[in-house]
């Protein structure tokens, strides 16, 4: 056993990636993105509505009209930088797209779930960042078959 608890570590990282045949880093890089900002939403939420109801950021545009961004606005804005992240993401072959895609779908379900049954949760907010975790789904699937009709040549299609 190494003296250094770090490296017995690294070592059953690599011996878990030579079983597997995915690197540890590939584990890393297939946490959804979305699920940040979900549970940071989460973690803020219960703080009170201040937080995301009222006004961040406030500017007079060129026209003279003024544009008021909400806490809860910071938050859309995340999801759909996390949702652009995912979609790169799901370009990706390999054995780590599939944990890829569990971990979408587990994280659309808990989004969904609390949605549905946290009152604090149950916001328009919430429900767009839901919906993003749902087409992250959808997308992911569907980039990952027409992928794998590219590669292989499924139907006899070319």
């Amino acid at each position: 056993m190494p003296l250094i608890p770090a490296l017995q570590e690294s070592q059953d990282l690599g011996m878990i990636s030579t079983l597997t045949g995915v690197s540890a880093m590939s584990y890393v890089i297939s946490f959804p993105v979305l699920a940040i900002v979900i549970a940071v939403y989460l973690l803020l939420a219960p703080g009170g509505g201040m937080m995301l109801d009222g006004d961040a950021y406030s500017m007079t545009l060129a026209s003279g009209a003024e544009m008021t961004l909400r806490g809860g606005d910071f938050f859309l804005i995340a999801g759909l930088s996390a949702l652009f992240v995912e979609m790169l993401k799901a370009a990706r072959t390999g054995r780590s797209a599939v944990l890829d895609h569990i971990l979408s779908t587990a994280t659309f379900v808990l989004a969904l779930v609390c949605f549905l049954l946290v009152d604090f949760a149950g916001t328009a907010t919430f429900f767009l960042l839901t919906l993003m975790t749902l087409i992250d789904v959808v997308a992911g699937f569907s980039v990952s078959l027409f992928s794998a009709r590219r590669d292989f040549s499924v139907g006899g299609e070319g």
